[in-house]
């Protein structure tokens, strides 16, 4: 089936079959999506990740088309049904919505008032009516009155024909395709406060009394109101217009006008209410269900890629703290390494206040360990504890930084913490997340689930197993963009690189701690069970600085080593000198080197890597300080710009941290001077901006911000939009428990 899934996949994506079907076949073999992406090129046409995870994606889905398939031809055929033509149609159906519709009628089912009916005989009555001709209905149904069958009467006998009907109806392959298609494009959802749950389910009261289309519903308000349903807060209806299907499958089934008919239109009438809508609500729900599902894990994917490639500071001596006022602050000193040197408690905040000893302790601290930068979480205390740290003049005058800390605590709660650690405490532990995070973001945070980084949208209400795929596949891109240094790294980190999961992880540790430090690549081919396989997939991705072979600390491939070492023989010089030499590498013509298996795409990316081997995609860290004197929500006024950072982007719009301990809410109407329809196009996770405070909610600890040139000036006259119900839709966004914040900034400040 290969073949046939390329074609079909190619002309899906857009992509040539040759393309599809190379990647495939890699994938097959084992081939990572990274590895595919940056050591097959001439392969795939330089495909990258995306469209690769799309390929394999995809591939799977038709796999598991053809598993079912399968599956309801053998069910068929045991079942003795199995004809010509419905074969023919098995093979044909393209959807497994489709594949599920031929199947209906087969299927083993329970026993329904149509089984019932059949039962008792009235299935030619059924067939009778069914054709619509000109007959006495009455004297037929009295034929079918038996009083040993159980109908009594010829009413209970045309009942009993009806609900054969309308599991026909039901049952009919075309006519469901057709209802489906109603409900997708003309259905409505309608939410309703579910009685005496008003006050309860407070945080959906947007959606008390809420229509939108199927067809428009953003996946943010659709996981909203499922959440709402779940919690039985709201009671959830899906479906078009009522007559608008009645009259739809009237058009389908009935022949003009007989008494037989009106015993059909009384059939479709109990199929649409008792079987066909609540299945194709159901269909809704579901498909609706994995769109929002596809668009909250895409959009959680995005701000986790952003987070993972924040820039680090690197190297250097660092002293975090995880601050506090009762308990006081866990103070910790890292070396450049990240490797625990100290850890002490100090109490510059109230109630336990010593000023001077904290700051005694700090200072001596500082000349100790040659602190260079002084990383502070970003929770409880954080700016009065900022504060006294920038009150001090503190040797070697080390950065001050601000660190968001969460999902420090689940770390220092993890069993990878406490393996790490196991003679410390939690509130050691935490502060060592802080610091590290500060170094290198990436290394510490693949030490987390990365749904408890909080950078999501309802990532608890998708489905678990997408979510982590995606999630998987977009820390497993960080990591392999980055490059690991396999010197140091720990086995979280290892074991996101391509080829080599948690186990080889382990062994390459192992090895490490009983041999040494790794001196060149191959090397690793001596660790346990890393068989040639996993090195090929690997091998690119690991760094070996101050190593046998400088080409080891690039990202160029073991596999091509021979080009390089041929480029610098022709050019007769060594392979340092060839990368430290831009002139020499000016004259290399790259088409000399060419081959069947290397194209040009191959060598441009080892010319890159000798410019500057092992380069660090990330971008060069910049040091960002909060305004001072303003530590608390009661310190905001209206119209204060500020500087913060950005701490997570959804559909509706971005929310910024601007150093009072809660976030405030960028909506996407005010983004930007010009309409946004992507918040994703206009700012990213931990991205520096300014903003004006637009709106102070304290008693319910909310702010409203605005990223607009002048955020109060009035919003030109619109035309009327059209639709909407008690509220216009294009005036809300509601979204949780932050329904209410986000309805008064777009009543005060007009919706987009």
């Amino acid at each position: 089936m290969l073949q046939d899934y390329s074609q079909k996949i190619a002309a899906e994506l857009g992509l040539t079959n040759r393309q599809v079907s190379a990647t495939i076949g890699l994938l097959e073999e084992g081939a990572t999506v990274p590895f595919i992406a940056r050591y097959r090129k001439e392969m795939t046409s330089s495909l990258d990740e995306v469209e690769i995870a799309s390929i394999r994606d995809r591939n799977e889905q038709l796999k598991e088309l053809d598993k079912r398939r399968e599956s309801i031809l053998k069910s068929l055929e045991e079942q003795n049904v199995l004809t010509d033509k419905l074969k023919k149609q098995v093979e044909e159906a393209e959807t497994m919505a489709r594949l599920e519709d031929i199947y209906l009628p087969y299927k083993p089912k329970r026993r329904t008032k149509a089984t019932i009916a059949r039962e008792k005989g009235l299935e030619p009555l059924a067939t009778r009516i069914m054709e619509q001709e000109a007959f006495d209905l009455q004297a037929e149904a009295e034929a079918y009155v038996d009083q040993e069958k159980e109908v009594n009467s010829a009413e209970e006998a045309l009942e009993g024909a009806r609900h054969i009907i309308a599991e026909w109806i039901n049952e009919n392959a075309e006519v469901r395709s057709r209802m489906r298609d109603l409900f997708m494009k003309e259905g409505t959802f309608r939410s309703r406060v579910m009685t005496g749950k008003e006050e309860e389910g407070a945080k959906f009261k947007d959606y008390f009394e809420w229509e939108e289309p199927v067809a428009k519903a953003p996946s943010h308000r659709v996981l909203a109101m499922r959440r709402g349903e779940k919690e039985l807060v709201l009671m959830l209806d899906i479906a078009p217009e009522e007559e608008r299907a009645i009259a739809l499958l009237e058009k389908h089934f009935v022949k003009g006008y007989s008494p037989a008919a009106s015993q059909v239109q009384l059939a479709i009438k109990d199929a649409y209410k008792r079987l066909l809508k609540p299945s194709m609500e159901t269909e809704v729900r579901l498909n609706t269900k994995k769109k929002a599902d596809e668009e909250a894990i895409r959009v959680f994917a995005e701000n986790l890629r952003e987070l993972l490639l924040v820039a680090p500071l690197g190297q250097k001596n660092v002293m975090a703290i995880d601050p506090g006022f009762r308990t006081g602050c866990k103070l910790v000193c890292l070396n450049a390494q990240g490797r625990l040197m100290h850890h002490s408690t100090i109490y510059p905040n109230e109630p336990q206040r010593k000023i001077g000893e904290s700051a005694n302790i700090v200072f001596d601290l500082c000349e100790k360990f040659n602190i260079e930068a002084v990383a502070i979480g970003n929770g409880t205390a954080s700016r009065e504890t900022e504060s006294f740290f920038r009150s001090l003049k503190l040797p070697g005058n080390p950065l001050i930084v601000m660190v968001n800390e969460s999902g420090a605590s689940i770390y220092s709660a993890s069993d990878v913490a406490r393996q790490e650690f196991p003679d410390q405490d939690l509130t050691v532990r935490g502060s060592v997340s802080i610091g590290r995070r500060l170094m290198d973001p990436l290394a510490e945070l693949v030490k987390l689930d990365p749904k408890s980084i909080g950078v999501g949208q309802y990532q608890h209400d998708v489905d678990q197993g997408n979510l982590k795929q995606s999630l998987d596949d977009t820390v497993m891109s960080c990591v392999n963009r980055v490059g690991v240094e396999v010197n140091t790294a720990s086995k979280e980190l290892l074991t996101y690189v391509s080829g080599l999961g948690p186990s080889l992880a382990q062994n390459i540790i192992d090895f490490r701690n009983e041999n040494g430090p790794f001196r060149e690549r191959n090397a690793l081919k001596k660790v346990p069970r890393l068989g040639d396989k996993a090195f090929e997939q690997a091998a690119g991705f690991l760094r070996i600085h101050n190593g046998n072979n400088p080409l080891d600390a690039s990202a160029v491939h073991p596999e091509r080593y021979n080009i390089v070492q041929r480029m610098a023989a022709d050019l007769n010089c060594t392979i340092p000198e060839l990368i430290s030499d831009k002139e020499k590498r000016a004259q290399i013509d790259l088409k000399k080197y060419v081959s069947e298996t290397v194209g040009l795409p191959t060598l441009e990316d080892i010319m890159a890597e000798l410019e500057k081997p092992g380069r660090d995609p990330r971008q060069k860290f910049e040091a960002f300080s909060f305004t001072e004197g303003v530590n608390t929500v009661e310190d905001l006024k209206v119209g204060m710009k500020l500087p913060g950072i950005v701490t997570n982007v959804t559909n509706f719009g971005a929310f910024v941290d601007i150093g009072v301990h809660q976030d405030g809410l960028v909506h996407i109407s005010h983004l930007s001077d010009n309409f946004v329809s992507n918040p994703a196009e206009v700012v990213t996770v931990q991205q520096q901006v300014e903003v004006t405070v637009m709106e102070v909610d304290i008693a319910r600890n909310r702010i409203g911000l605005s990223m607009k040139t002048d955020p109060f000036a009035q919003p030109a006259p619109k035309g009327s939009s059209g639709g909407g119900t008690k509220k216009r839709r294009e005036e809300k966004e509601p979204e949780g428990d932050m329904a209410s914040m986000l309805q008064n900034l777009k009543n005060k400040f007009g919706g987009r």
